[in-house]
């Protein structure tokens, strides 16, 4: 029996995907290692968590950091997913011409309602391997925020699980936010 060979798209095979129309442009698809994968609709704690955190890190920014909602990340030739939130480092004139790749992020924060599962085995490790810094997963059902850091090739070195207090950035201990008040 021959073996089954699986086809991995290429960041460049999914931008065509979606010029061609294969994509629709309301697609609510990402590139997660050569395959292309549907996003789950964003449910109203999911929206109002994300845009709290926006507004928040927005107002403390200071040309420090720009804030990248649910835009893509380019992790390599065959990964490009959409964080729901990003600090990246400035000038914005750099992402007109690409998209931001790990060396740009300060963090990323996943919110994990429905994809929990998803987050936590399938982009966590991604983002490990590509060496972003740090993570937090907003674990909704759990109410807590997970903070992922000091990545390496199989993972994250520290975890740490945070369900009070305040919590900020490892780059920029100033910029914190109240936990609870965030997860109610």
């Amino acid at each position: 029996m021959p073996a089954s060979i699986t086809h991995r798209f290429t960041v460049e095979d999914y931008y065509r995907m979606a010029e061609t129309g294969i994509l629709k442009p309301d697609a609510r698809v990402e590139l997660i290692e050569g395959e292309i994968v549907d996003m789950m609709p964003i449910g109203p704690f999911h929206a109002g968590a994300g845009s709290e955190l926006s507004a928040f890190f927005a107002c403390l920014a200071q040309g420090r950091w720009l804030v990248w909602n649910q835009y893509p990340l380019r992790i390599d030739e065959h990964s490009e997913p959409q964080p729901d939130l990003m600090l990246i480092r400035p000038p914005a004139k750099k992402y007109k011409q690409s998209h931001p790749t790990p060396e740009d992020v300060i963090l990323l924060v996943e919110i994990s309602d429905t994809t929990l599962r998803r987050d936590r085995e399938i982009k966590l490790p991604l983002y490990a391997k590509a060496g972003i810094e740090e993570v937090w997963i907003l674990n909704v059902p759990e109410k807590q925020i997970e903070v992922y850091r000091e990545p390496n090739y199989l993972g994250y070195e520290t975890k740490s699980v945070v369900r009070d207090g305040r919590l900020a950035p490892m780059a920029f201990p100033d910029a914190e936010i109240d936990v609870q008040d965030l997860l109610q």
